[in-house]
């Protein structure tokens, strides 16, 4: 099997979430910029042998006027970037990526944003930690919930299957079989009578640990 394939596996189990942890002041969205991309990216790629190349495939630009009469450049780029492993093998991502500027910044900005996708979408980066540390929240101090309702006596045959149920789980299936027969003379827990249960009851607490 090519090593890319593999590789790319070991750097998805080791990339970590990536929040929207940045500020855009003009229009008021948070957003993952393509340095924190890199920045987790980086240690990872290389630890797997990783590294990519871009390639761009298209390009157009147009010029653009504000609503206050400021002109921009607007670009959008096309771009494939190969991801290779140190056998040679590789993947391509193929993006579009769009940028504007009222310079020179323009395809800079749309190579940034085709990167940046392309790396979210072949690693699979997620946005938030699917499984949270335990210790960043602590939930208040609870007592058990008292029930409004009378306990309800159980079923013969319930108590019966939960005490089977213990003495598989302590003994083994086949020696809590052998406990149960000589006691009760019933090979199913179905068939136990209510002046069985008691015997079978006083046998479950006799031994430790049983649950």
């Amino acid at each position: 099997m090519p090593n890319i394939y593999a590789a790319i596996s070991a750097c998805m189990s080791e990339i970590g979430a990536i929040g929207k942890d940045q500020q855009n002041t003009q229009q008021n969205f948070k957003y993952r910029g393509v340095d924190a991309v890199m920045n987790a990216l980086q240690p990872v790629m290389v630890k797997n042998h990783v590294f990519v190349v871009p390639q761009v495939l298209e390009q157009a630009r147009e010029e653009r006027t504000t609503a206050k009469g400021a002109h921009l450049l607007y670009s959008i780029l096309k771009v494939k970037y190969t991801f290779f492993a140190d056998d040679g093998s590789s993947i391509d991502s193929i993006v579009v990526g769009e940028g504007m500027d009222s310079a020179d910044k323009s395809s800079n900005k749309a190579m940034a944003a085709a990167f940046k996708y392309a790396c979210f979408q072949t690693f699979c980066i997620p946005t938030e930690e699917t499984h949270p540390d335990p210790d960043a929240d602590t939930p208040p101090q609870s007592q058990p919930a008292k029930s409004n309702s009378p306990t309800a006596k159980p079923k013969s045959h319930d108590t019966a299957h939960q005490v089977a149920f213990a003495l598989i789980k302590r003994f083994g299936e086949k020696q809590a079989s052998e406990m149960l027969f000589p006691i009760t003379g019933y090979k199913s827990t179905k068939e136990i009578p209510d002046k069985e249960l008691k015997r079978v009851l006083d046998l479950i607490n006799g031994f430790e640990e049983i649950a």
